[in-house]
């Protein structure tokens, strides 16, 4: 989410929470896609991370890019933060150790996802270029240590930045030193958003797999395929993860409150100020029995903060968000929208998807998510590997993204964006594993080639 939202209506009952995610139900006819994805910008001479301050740091980068697209500046406490398209496009957005997102505006199709792509990267390296900053398309920076990563100038993300070690050992890593990329798609009816959610917690592990792409660590192979994936397993268990309770009788948008009112908050936001609520519950808040503010009650925007500070595999606000990937590419970033349309958008794909996960059990499901950063493919579940289980998705997915029919300008559906991750299962391994290949042989043992190979 680029902003914090402003809406300082106190609630009163928790079926205003409820409600909240009910207003997200749409009719088929008005399902939207966004796609969010972050890139990791480097220094092009000596390929070094990029400070916000100074004539060609981050900063400077925000304000050329405002000057360029007209979109309203996010400012905090003087300091150029992100950027919005007021008629509700899209905006960017600074993760906390600089890493750059855009979040594409609500689009029809997946053409047009990869339209807005292909001209924010254009106008991003119109601006970038003569600063001297490039931009990595990884799931995590590959050659960098964690004391080198300059920290953007976000309230937020400093109180973050002082919770994380207590509870994972990764969630610094988390903040400064990984990417993804991200799909959010609607549901039509509380039913329909059960469903989806259940087939996309289920076969996140596939994507995670398919994306792979961060298997280096400061300047060596750290031993996994996708070990931005395995950060999310000691990250903090409170507010990630798989979710079995998303898979028993009941589930449903009071399900989703209760959970989100037991995790711990990180802040509330009061004009300017973040007040630093850490490790406290939202329900303890909501019961007015937050110490850092005694007697108040929370606002419709301090429900959607907190909302927006959790973070399973897949995360319900008023859409569904994949949070499974890494950060790729932009040849692969529409390969992403296009998997989950296909999966999700066409009713008898969903429904054979469902076929295939709904015989799983939640410590199966586990199993799977434990094992795919380190193995990818090769991890299995019950008797199957995971490779084949990725063949049968993209098989539903592009058979549900012809079935939706929606063509470009050449006459072409949308299945074609798939292409990447044929190519992939083609080739048997995932992209960690060829870069990897690289590494041990035609880049001679070293990341840098990484620079100029996987730039965007």
């Amino acid at each position: 989410m680029a902003r914090d939202q402003i809406d300082m209506t106190p609630l009163q009952s928790r079926d205003e929470l409820v409600a909240w995610f009910e207003a997200g139900i749409k009719a088929p006819s008005e399902f939207r896609i966004g796609t969010e994805h972050e890139k990791t910008p480097f220094t092009l001479q000596g390929r070094q991370p990029v400070p916000y301050e100074g004539a060609r740091g981050i900063g400077a980068l925000l304000e050329g890019m405002q000057l360029l697209l007209g979109w309203e500046p996010i400012m905090e406490r003087g300091n150029i933060i992100g950027l919005y398209d007021v008629t509700g496009g899209g905006a960017i957005s600074l993760e906390p150790g600089g890493q750059f997102e855009l979040s594409g505006a609500p689009v029809e199709n997946v053409h047009q996802t990869q339209s807005e792509l292909m001209a924010h990267l254009a106008q991003v390296r119109e601006i970038a270029t003569p600063l001297g900053i490039g931009f990595l398309g990884l799931g995590m920076t590959p050659s960098w240590s964690r004391s080198q990563i300059p920290v953007m100038p976000k309230g937020r993300y400093n109180i973050m930045t002082n919770y994380m070690p207590k509870v994972g050992q990764y969630g610094i890593d988390m903040m400064y030193r990984t990417c993804t990329v991200q799909t959010n798609l609607d549901f039509s009816s509380e039913a329909d958003m059960v469903k989806k959610l259940r087939v996309s917690l289920a076969l996140q592990p596939v994507a995670t797999a398919l994306f792979a792409n961060s298997p280096f660590t400061e300047g060596k192979p750290n031993g996994f395929l996708s070990f931005r994936s395995e950060i999310w397993r000691d990250t903090d268990n409170a507010r990630s993860g798989m979710l079995p309770w998303v898979f028993e009788d009941g589930m449903g948008f009071e399900r989703w409150v209760d959970y989100a009112l037991d995790v711990p908050m990180y802040f509330v936001k009061r004009g300017e100020t973040y007040i630093d609520v850490a490790g406290s519950s939202f329900r303890a808040f909501f019961e007015g029995r937050n110490n850092s503010l005694p007697g108040e009650r929370p606002t419709l925007s301090d429900w959607a903060n907190h909302l927006s500070t959790i973070f399973p595999e897949v995360r319900l606000k008023r859409y569904l968000e994949m949070r499974g990937a890494d950060g790729v590419p932009w040849g692969r970033l529409p390969a992403l929208p296009a998997f989950w349309v296909g999966l999700l958008y066409d009713n008898d794909s969903l429904d054979a998807a469902w076929n295939l996960v709904s015989h799983w059990t939640a410590a199966e499901r586990q199993a799977l998510r434990d094992d795919v950063p380190r193995f990818g493919f090769k991890a299995r579940i019950k008797d199957r590997y995971l490779f084949e289980i990725a063949k049968e998705c993209l098989k539903l997915s592009h058979a549900g993204l012809r079935r939706r029919n929606r063509v470009d300008h050449s006459g072409r559906d949308e299945s074609r964006h798939l292409e990447p991750l044929e190519r992939i299962l083609e080739a048997g391994r995932t992209p960690a594993e060829e870069m990897l290949d690289k590494f041990n042989g035609d880049w001679g043992g070293s990341v840098e080639p990484v620079y100029q190979e996987y730039a965007f």
